[in-house]
C-alpha cells in the first residue's frame, strides 16, 4: 500500500530510474498518485466524495506513455492492467465487452494479495514440507506396529544414522522420534536434497469449456464451480527432496492461505489502488474519415466506456466492484483525431491531460546508457552470461543514436523501440557466434562497426526492409 513517504518528487526520481524525459506526465502521475493517500487519509465524510483525476496522455508510439503507467503501479504496488480500446465492441457485438476490463483488474489484485500471503507464510509452509518428506522417508511408529528394520528409510544403510546410540530402554515411539529428528536437521541443512523419494502428486484435471454465447463474459464463474466438482487424481511420481519440497510448500501454502482474507483484501485494493492503462483510445475516437457501421461501434464503445469510468458496479466472480475511485489513464498517438473528437462526456472524465514529447537525439543516447534497464546494460549482461564483457564506445552510442532518430523521421517514427532492431542488427553476428569460440573474447563496439554495418542503409530510399 501507499506510504507517506512516496511524495510526489520522490516518486518522479522513481520513474527517472527508467523513462528518459517526459517530465510533465511523470509530475501528472506522481500528482495523481500522492491523491490518492491523501484521500486514504481525509476524514471520511469527505472520502467517498473525492474523485481520481484519471489522465489523457498523447504522444506518438515508443515514448514511454505505457512504461511510465506500469512504472507507475509497481512503485505503489497497485493492481495494474494495460487493455487496448480497439479490443472492445458495443454491448451486442461479437467481442468483449468493457466490463472486461475490471474484471481482469480484480484477477490480478487477487493474484497480487495472494502472492503476497503466499510470501509471509513461505517459511512456515516450508516447515510444513519438510515434514511431510519426513513422513516419507520415516514413517511415524505408532502403537500398533512393532519395531521393525524398516526405521530407517531404504538406501540409507550406509548414512550416519546406523551408527547413532541411544542411552537407556527407549519405547519404539521414541527411538523413531529421536531418529527422525536426525532426519529433520539434514533436511534443514539440506544434506538430502538429490535423494529421490516417490511423492503423491495431484494431477491437474482436464479444464471444463463452457460454451456461451459468442463475446458473452462472466463465465469464468461457472467454469470455476464445474472445474470443482471434478475429483482431483492422484499419481505417484519419483522426485528429487529438493523437488518435493518445492511441491509440498506450494501445496501447504496454498492449503494456509485464507482466500475469503484474499478476496477481501484484493477488493478493497482493485477499488482504492487499481490502476487500469487504456491504450489505443485515439481508435475509438470519431475521426470524420471513416464511415457507416466503424463509426457507429467506436461511438458505442465510448458509450460504454463511461459508466465505468464515470463510476459504476461491476460483477466479478470475486464479487461487486465499485469503479469509483479506480486510476484511469488513456494514451494515444492522435495521429489521424484528437482528443475533442471523444464524445464530450468521455472527455469530461479524462480531465488531467499530457503532451508527451517526440524523442531526440540526446534522448536516445540516454535510453541507451542511463536507466537500470538500459538496452545496452541488458546485452552485456547477456554477454556476461557467456563469460564474455560487451563494450561501447562514445562515438558508436552516438552513431547509434543517430541512425535512430533519422530513421524514425524517414520511415516511421517508432520512438525508442527503434533501437531495440537497430542493437540486434549490429550485434547479430557477435549472439550468433559467441557460444562456438574456443577461448573467451571481449568485444568492443565502434563507430566504424556502427559505420559498416547500418550507415550505408541509411542512404537507400527504402531502408525499412533493412531496419524493420
Amino acid at each position: 500500500m501507499l506510504e507517506q513517504s512516496l511524495t510526489p518528487a520522490r516518486i518522479v526520481q522513481e520513474l527517472d530510474k527508467y523513462i528518459i524525459g517526459q517530465a510533465d506526465a511523470k509530475k501528472a502521475v506522481a500528482i495523481a498518485l500522492r491523491n490518492r493517500w491523501r484521500r486514504l487519509n481525509v476524514a471520511p465524510e469527505f472520502r467517498s466524495e473525492i474523485i481520481p483525476n484519471n489522465i489523457m496522455m498523447i504522444g506518438p508510439t515508443g515514448v514511454g506513455k505505457t512504461e511510465i503507467a506500469r512504472r507507475l503501479a509497481q512503485l505503489a504496488d497497485a493492481p495494474f492492467i494495460k487493455v487496448e480500446a480497439s479490443k472492445f465492441t458495443e454491448v451486442g457485438y461479437v467481442g468483449r465487452d468493457v466490463e472486461s476490463m475490471v474484471r481482469d483488474l480484480v484477477e490480478q489484485s487477487v493474484n497480487l494479495v495472494r502472492a503476497e500471503q503466499k510470501e509471509r507464510i513461505r517459511e512456515q509452509a516450508r516447515e510444513s514440507a519438510n515434514e511431510l518428506i519426513l513422513d516419507i522417508l520415516l514413517p511415524p511408529v505408532t502403537r500398533q506396529r512393532k519395531p521393525t528394520t524398516a526405521l530407517l528409510p531404504e538406501g540409507f544403510d550406509e548414512t550416519p544414522v546406523v551408527g547413532y546410540q541411544f542411552e537407556g530402554n527407549l519405547s519404539d515411539e521414541e527411538l523413531n522420534e529421536r531418529t527422525r529428528d536426525k532426519f529433520r536437521e539434514k533436511l534443514r541443512r539440506g544434506d538430502l536434497e538429490d535423494r529421490k523419494i516417490e511423492v503423491e502428486v495431484t494431477v491437474p484435471s482436464s479444464n471444463v469449456q463452457v460454451v456461451g454465447p459468442m463475446g458473452m463474459e462472466g463465465m469464468d464463474g461457472l467454469q470455476d464451480l464445474l472445474s470443482g466438482m471434478i475429483p482431483k487424481k492422484k499419481k505417484k511420481r519419483k522426485l528429487t527432496v529438493a523437488e518435493a519440497r518445492e511441491y509440498f510448500t506450494e501445496e501447504e501454502a496454498a492449503r494456509l492461505i485464507d482466500m475469503d482474507a484474499v478476496t477481501k483484501d484484493a477488493l478493497e485494493r482493485a477499488e482504492n489502488s487499481g490502476i487500469i492503462f487504456i491504450d489505443e483510445i485515439d481508435k475509438v475516437a470519431s475521426s470524420g474519415t471513416s464511415q457507416g457501421g466503424a463509426e457507429v461501434s467506436r461511438q458505442g464503445v465510448q458509450r460504454d466506456l463511461l459508466p465505468i469510468v464515470e463510476g459504476s458496479n461491476v460483477n466479478t466472480k470475486y464479487g461487486m466492484v465499485r469503479t469509483d475511485h479506480i486510476l484511469f489513464v488513456a494514451a494515444g498517438a492522435f495521429h489521424l483525431s484528437k482528443p475533442s473528437d471523444l464524445i464530450p462526456e468521455l472527455q469530461g472524465r479524462f480531465p488531467i491531460r499530457v503532451e508527451l514529447t517526440p524523442l531526440t537525439e540526446e534522448d536516445f543516447v540516454k535510453i541507451l546508457t542511463q536507466p537500470r534497464n538500459a538496452l545496452i546494460k541488458q546485452y552485456q549482461a547477456l554477454m556476461e552470461s557467456e563469460g564474455v564483457k560487451l563494450e561501447f564506445e562514445a562515438d558508436a552510442i552516438l552513431a547509434l543514436a543517430e541512425i535512430a532518430f533519422y530513421v524514425n523521421q524517414e520511415v516511421e517514427n517508432i520512438g525508442a523501440r527503434r533501437l531495440h532492431t537497430i542493437l540486434s542488427n549490429i550485434l547479430h553476428d557477435i549472439l550468433f557466434e559467441v557460444p562456438d569460440l574456443n577461448e573467451q573474447k571481449d568485444f568492443l563496439v565502434t563507430r566504424e562497426m556502427v559505420d559498416t554495418k547500418l550507415r550505408h542503409l541509411a542512404g537507400k530510399k527504402d531502408i525499412s526492409q533493412y531496419i524493420l
